[in-house]
């Protein structure tokens, strides 16, 4: 068994790679580099947590979270990368694929939401697809996290019985669980047919999840060639003076009342 990271000296490295998080994304914003992460796994697997830890000090203007509903009846008469291809990043900015285009190769295939053609088209197509973004200058990097049979039921039942967390399982989770080795072989065709030297598959331990994205993170660091800038000097100016100015009444208000002062009683 993995000895687990003490809470101390997760949080100490979290915050250290999370302050390298800030620098690199000064540096692909300056540089007008374009990067797109693809977060792929089974449910529960901690994609969402790593994502979370990622984004958490960063600029939403700059680095995008994008999490795709089901396609919409228009995007379904589509071609199929289309709707992702408008969420691509643009110069400057990063974008994280919570779940990509590798929808058709996992969920649709295994559950039969798309035909056996589609399938077979996407898995013909991808590493086309990807090796053209790539070409283009797209920093393009997939990570798949993979958890345990034992921990993401341990995950599930935790899901089940706390409120805050139930909206995570969906009918379609639960279904899933129950064609886990069908998932299995899915992924491992998946891997056979995009898993390209221009674009190749990172896996990531997550049965444990302080040490997935402290991991993860590390490894996003470390794939990107970004340089730290010099931090310029920021002074604060002086406060404008009152000159003249009364604030109005504070009855003139309305305020949110305090509902803190009830749980101090």
């Amino acid at each position: 068994m993995v000895e687990k990271i003490p809470n101390k000296i997760y949080e100490r490295e979290l915050a250290r790679l999370q302050e390298e998080l800030v620098k690199m994304e000064e540096w692909i914003y300056d540089t007008k580099a374009r990067v797109a992460v693809v977060f792929e796994g089974r449910d529960a697997a901690g994609k969402g947590g790593v994502i979370k830890r990622i984004t958490e000090h960063l600029n939403p203007r700059i680095t995008k979270h994008v999490a795709l509903p089901k396609p919409t009846e228009r995007e379904q008469g589509e071609w199929y990368f289309q709707r992702y291809i408008a969420n691509l990043p643009t110069g400057g900015e990063t974008v994280l694929f919570d779940r990509s285009w590798y929808n058709r190769a996992g969920i649709e295939h295994v559950l039969g939401f798309c035909t056996p053609q589609q399938y077979q088209r996407f898995l013909r197509q991808c590493p086309i697809f990807e090796r053209l973004l790539v070409e283009d200058g797209i920093v393009l990097i997939k990570y798949w996290f993979s958890v345990s049979d034992e921990e993401q039921e341990r995950r599930f039942r935790k899901r089940v019985d706390d409120p805050v967390r139930r909206w995570k399982l969906s009918d379609t989770d639960l279904y899933a669980r129950s064609r886990w080795v069908d998932y299995s072989r899915a992924k491992d065709e998946m891997f056979v047919h995009t898993d390209i030297p221009e674009a190749p598959w990172f896996v990531v331990e997550a049965d444990d999840k302080k040490r997935a994205r402290l991991n993860c993170i590390a490894h996003l660091l470390s794939r990107i060639p970004w340089e730290p800038k010099p931090e310029p000097k920021i002074e604060l100016p002086p406060r404008q003076s009152d000159d003249g100015y009364l604030r109005p009444p504070k009855d003139l208000y309305r305020y949110v009342p305090d509902h803190t002062a009830s749980l101090l009683r």
